[in-house]
């Protein structure tokens, strides 16, 4: 099962005696395999000598690959394979995304030190006092749904209480990212979340904005959206409708001010409190640990792969991306076990959790069809 998922795998990672080791089959976009690996480290690092011998086929790519349809019944045996997203008809693992301990192409830093940064962008300016208008900035040629967003811009001939912009990373690079600080960005009371090409890195920055999240439908999932609940900790945008969806939104949370910014803090708080590193470390350990757990077979080091180590990969790496790993970097194993794992949901639990959410959708919704409606009667 494991050899299998090869077939798009960027790498083959064994964790054998507490050691990793990595057999690299091609390379990834950017600097993504390398952050990733560097990521897995820092919990060996942060976990010492707690994780069970294992393997595993990291594809560094947005879009899932491992389709739930191609393997139905009990004995299927779908091939293991790591990514930094999944869908609903897909059974590829989620994993945290390279990010979290840089984006070096991007000049953002890792998520501990740019957590920090947006806690204090958010002290600059108070909710009410921000601008009431939905903020988006971004590439949007890297997918459709993105460049129908820019449609809803604000022209002479309508206003959607956005104000969108264009993200040229080029042209940012040379001007030495002065326009592109995350920590920056959090002046408008309200600011969109809208899928790339998959899910999309810059969620859990807009996501701690204190802002209210407006997020455009999305089809993808990463390992913690999943626990955000709408018109609790964000405000679910049709992804069809895009322009009146959004204009409705800013609509209701200029007129329902406390609730809406109420829905932006909470939202932050679940980022802020529950995306701490240290639980993000946790996550991964669980994953491995559980996965380590299913093993029928002794891993053992193929005779192409090289051992991995923290040292090693911050000495040869150079300017931004040496940086960063110094800064990420673990310097000290954890001071606790992990936390314990909460058991799993009971099928009626589950079901009703979902339900709640889909219930909180289809209210906005209707308040949604209810606006328009009454407004087209004004006209």
């Amino acid at each position: 099962m494991v050899e299998r998922a090869r077939r798009t795998a960027h790498f083959r990672l064994l964790i054998v005696d507490g050691k990793a080791y990595v057999e690299k089959y091609r390379p990834s976009i950017q600097t993504r395999d390398m952050f990733t690996l560097w990521g897995i480290l820092q919990l060996l690092r942060w976990y010492p000598g707690r994780l069970p011998d294992l393997e595993l086929m990291f594809d560094c790519d947005d879009r899932p690959v491992i389709r739930s349809k191609d393997f139905r019944g009990p004995n299927a045996g779908p091939p293991p394979l790591f990514r930094y997203c999944s869908d609903g008809w897909s059974l590829d693992i989620v994993f945290p995304d390279w990010s979290f301990w840089g984006w070096a192409e991007t000049n953002i830093k890792p998520w501990r030190s740019m957590l920090e940064d947006i806690k204090e962008g958010n002290k600059r300016s108070k909710w009410k006092d921000r601008v009431p208008y939905a903020y988006w900035r971004g590439n949007p040629f890297v997918a459709p749904t993105r460049k129908d967003l820019l449609k809803c811009n604000a022209s002479d001939k309508d206003d959607w209480n956005t104000r969108l912009y264009v993200q040229d990373w080029g042209k940012e690079s040379k001007i030495g990212y002065k326009q592109s600080n995350l920590e920056d960005q959090c002046t408008h009371r309200y600011k969109i979340y809208i899928e790339g090409w998959a899910w999309s890195v810059s969620e859990k920055y807009i996501l701690a904005c204190d802002s209210m999240a407006l997020l455009v439908r999305p089809r993808y999932y990463d390992f913690f959206i999943r626990g955000m609940v709408p018109l609790h900790h964000y405000w679910p945008i049709r992804d069809n409708t895009k322009c009146t969806s959004l204009k409705f939104a800013v609509e209701w949370g200029n007129n329902h001010t406390q609730k809406a910014e109420a829905i932006g803090e909470a939202g932050s708080k679940f980022l802020q409190e529950g995306l701490k590193m240290e639980y993000i470390y946790d996550y991964m350990f669980h994953l491995l640990n559980e996965y380590g757990k299913l093993f029928r077979f002794k891993p053992s080091i193929p005779p192409g792969a090289v051992e991995l180590c923290s040292e090693t990969m911050a000495c040869l790496a150079n300017g931004t991306w040496k940086k960063f790993m110094e800064d990420s970097m673990v310097k000290s194993p954890a001071a606790s076990a992990p936390c314990a794992m909460p058991p799993p949901f009971d099928p009626s639990s589950l079901r009703a959790y979902l339900e709640t959410k889909d219930i909180s959708i289809k209210q906005v919704e209707m308040w949604e069809n209810e606006y328009w409606q009454n407004r087209n009667k004004k006209q």
